[in-house]
């Protein structure tokens, strides 16, 4: 039985980006393996963009998303679950910041600021990707009243850069079982 939102429940931001293989594919399968997790469900979806890479330059362009998420896991063991889809999609970590089949990273948690040395939420680099703000913004509530909505809406204003990224595919979640219903 998959968990009910209650006041022990969390909502939660996660950005994925893949720049190997099929991106669109992985990204969705991604999504897909986050809402069949029994304590996590998928709210949100943003759109698709593509977007150049950053930091190690030589490297295929990516695809980048953003999905809003209700969850009861701590954020580590929301991590764990995370970096599990990684593997079972074939990430390998090679080289930082490099090519890779899927990326997931928790951006936000209601209520949560941590700083580990495997986790620090918020995450540390959120306001200076324009591949994370734009998706963000597609699904942060306007009436945000953790603050999200305004910190993504004064960081886009503040970025320079947005140049490098463009949308690849309008996007609606709809959990496969949804999808299957109709």
């Amino acid at each position: 039985m998959k968990l009910h939102s209650t006041s022990e429940s969390s909502e939660a931001y996660i950005a994925l980006g893949a720049n190997l293989g099929d991106r669109e594919g992985t990204l969705m399968e991604a999504v897909n393996r986050l809402h069949m997790h029994q304590q996590i469900i998928v709210l949100r979806g943003s759109n698709l963009y593509e977007t150049e890479p950053v930091g190690f330059i030589d490297q295929p362009y990516f695809l980048n998303m953003v999905v809003a998420v209700n969850t009861d896991l701590n954020p580590h063991d929301l991590l764990k679950v995370m970096q599990e889809i990684e593997r079972e999609l074939g990430r390998v970590r090679h080289i930082h910041w490099g090519p890779r089949t899927v990326d997931l990273d928790l951006l936000w948690m209601d209520g949560v600021v941590e700083n580990t040395p495997d986790l620090i939420v918020p995450h540390p680099r959120m306001e200076e990707r324009a591949f994370v703000l734009v998706p963000l913004r597609d699904i942060v509530p306007s009436e945000e009243t953790s603050g999200l909505h305004i910190v993504v809406k004064t960081a886009l204003e503040r970025l320079e850069g947005k140049e490098g990224i463009q949308l690849w595919r309008t996007y609606n979640w709809q959990p496969e079982s949804a999808l299957s219903e109709n």
